[in-house]
């Protein structure tokens, strides 16, 4: 369990990236991430296949903040709903859904998931980053995002399932954009 006590952002730890994003078609894209050996499930599948799902065709960079839900100023956690409103008063912004594929492709030293932690049923996996992005759709049957593991040396581009009322563990780690007013 965290420290209820535990600075928030911007006065937490946390780790920034700078990604550059899109310059690809959505099929040169998928076609980089096996060709890199990057494993997709079959939520991260659909999340890709769908026509919503599109990229930028100019490159750009993305600064971005991952930081714990905790961090967030929920110690007990909170729902999806709950974070990106709170992240967007603390000045950060949702990801845009492509930044998925290239933080991927991209972020290479992640830790490895931690051995003889089981998996939990509804939660986020041990060692995974979530990607905070828009959901495509209110349906609560397709994937709203991506999050990102390395499993026994393996990476993987992953899409998760999420309702409303999910509770996100203070533990859990998101990955969110710096806006401007929030680099200052």
């Amino acid at each position: 369990m965290r420290n209820p006590n535990e600075k928030t952002y911007p006065d937490c730890s946390f780790i920034s990236r700078t990604i550059e994003v899109g310059g690809l078609p959505k099929g040169e894209l998928i076609e980089k991430l096996h060709q890199s050996s990057i494993l997709i499930n079959e939520y991260g599948k659909r999340l890709l296949a769908d026509d919503q799902f599109t990229t930028s065709k100019t490159k750009y960079c993305l600064e971005t903040v991952e930081l714990t839900i905790g961090n967030l100023g929920f110690p007990e956690g909170a729902t999806t709903d709950q974070i990106f409103k709170r992240a967007k008063e603390l000045g950060l912004e949702l990801c845009p859904i492509e930044l998925g594929p290239y933080l991927r492709l991209q972020y290479l030293d992640q830790p490895e998931e931690l051995s003889g932690n089981p998996l939990q049923k509804h939660q986020a996996p041990s060692g995974s980053i979530t990607i905070a992005s828009e959901k495509l759709t209110d349906d609560d049957d397709f994937p709203k995002g991506f999050y990102l593991r390395r499993i026994n040396g393996v990476f993987w581009l992953r899409g998760y399932l999420a309702d409303h009322l999910h509770v996100w563990n203070p533990e859990d780690h998101f990955i969110f954009g710096r806006s401007e007013k929030s680099s200052r």
